[in-house]
Parts: structure tokens; sequence; C-alpha cells
């Protein structure tokens, strides 16, 4: 028999407990990840910062970017799509900027206070907090990171061999006085830099990988938008288990 105290502390506990259980299961429910097919490419792809390859017209994009934490200002989309192949894994990004931004131009700088854009992506979906960075500005300069568990645990060091980068722009640069109306950044990114993370490299067909896609700086209307938002209160990309999901389709592109 319990005793009157303990039947009663066993009752708010487990009470407690079904709160938190109810909670969680409706936060989980409130949000559902963003998923992608990515389709496999058989023709080359040239980095040339253009959509003219017939791959790159017939590859869908993976839908609106959203903005979770917006507060003013115009929210300007950007469209984005991804292809694969044997050796890399491409990018492309078109991106609607009345103001196109960007000054930094070495490798590691502080490319996310210009206009930018980036990926992220966990390579290992058993491993979902293992993730890398790779951030590209509008000059096609770009800082790459791996965590190798988690945010907090950064590795600045590493350093992506062979990633190749194109940007052109429908504007002026760095000349807020006049409406400039996008820019393009396309990139290709070699499987072989996961080799020590992912399960396979290249992935396997109906392989999923977590990713994610942002966009943010400049020196106008700066703001923060995404593929997969972060459930965040504040501004924070470095949100693993918030990351879409991709896979990697074989034979559904005749390129």
């Amino acid at each position: 028999m319990f005793k009157p105290n303990q039947l009663k502390t066993i009752i708010i506990t487990a009470i407690t407990t079904l709160i938190f259980l109810l909670v969680s299961s409706r936060n989980q429910a409130a949000f559902s990840y963003p998923s992608y097919s990515i389709l496999r490419t058989n023709d080359p792809i040239v980095i040339d910062g253009q959509l003219d390859e017939p791959a790159w017209i017939a590859a869908p994009d993976v839908g609106n970017f959203e903005f979770p934490w917006w507060e003013s200002g115009t929210q300007e989309q950007t469209v984005s799509k991804m292809l694969w192949d044997d050796e890399h894994l491409y990018v492309f990004f078109l991106v609607e900027d009345a103001h196109i931004w960007a000054e930094q131009t070495q490798r590691d700088s502080a490319v996310f206070k210009d206009d930018c854009v980036e990926v992220f992506l966990a390579p290992d979906p058993d491993k979902p907090l293992s993730y890398f960075n790779i951030e590209m500005n509008v000059r096609g300069a770009f800082l790459d990171q791996f965590h190798p568990q988690g945010p907090q645990s950064s590795t600045s060091e590493w350093n992506g061999q062979g990633i190749q980068i194109a940007t052109s722009i429908v504007g002026t640069l760095n000349d807020d006085s006049d409406t400039d109306q996008y820019w393009i950044l396309e990139a290709a990114i070699p499987f072989s830099n996961f080799t020590n993370t992912a399960k396979n490299t290249p992935p396997k067909p109906r392989e999923i990988w977590h990713l994610n896609l942002n966009r943010l700086g400049g020196k106008t209307n700066r703001q923060y938008s995404q593929w997969s938002p972060s459930q965040t209160p504040k501004p924070q990309f470095h949100a693993p288990q918030d990351f879409g999901r991709v896979t990697f389709v074989e034979a559904e592109s005749p390129f």
C-alpha cells in the first residue's frame, strides 16, 4: 500500500509526464519536414552561373523559402534546384534581390554578412547532428565547416576539396542607388568530401540525407529565409534537427 504522500507524488508525476508527451506529440505533428527528390543527371553540368543545361531546366525547384523570423521588409524569394551524378551534388540558386551587396572575397571570411546562400547537409541520417555547412556569397567566396557532434562542435579548419562556384548578376553590385533584379549562384560539391561521414559516396539511389538551404545577408533589407524553417525563437540556421529531407533519385530525368 502506498502512503498518501507517496500516492500523491505518483499521481502528480504521471500527470506531468502525460502533459509532456501530449505537448511533444503536438509539436512534432505541427512541424512537417519538407522533402525533395534530387534527380540524377547523365549529362555534364558546366558551373558557369547560368540555368541553361536541359537537366537544370527539367528539374523541379524545392518550393518557396520561408521567413520564420520575419518582422518587416520585403520578403524576397529564392528559387533553388539540386541535381547529382557519381561525382557531385549540384546546387542552383536564383535569388530575387533589389539591392545586391557583397564585399568578402577570401575563403572562410565573413561571407554571411554579404548577400549569400548556404547549403547545410548531414550525410548520415543515423547521425543527424553531424553536419557540414557551406556558405557562399554573390562574389563566389565561401566559408565551409564541419560539425561532427552538433552546432557547438565546429571544426573550422575543415576545408572541402574541389568545390566549384560560379555566379551571375542582373543588376549592379554594391550600388543601392538603383534597383537590381536577381543574382544566380551555381555550385558543384564533390561527394568525396563526405567519405568519412556518409554511408555511401556517391549516395545510393533512394538514399536519404538531411539537408537545408538558407539565404541571408546584404546591406539593405537584410532577411533570413530557409527551405526548411528552423523551429527556434531567434534566427539560427545551425539547427540540424530541423533540416529537410532529400532523396537521391535514379533515372527519373531523361538528361
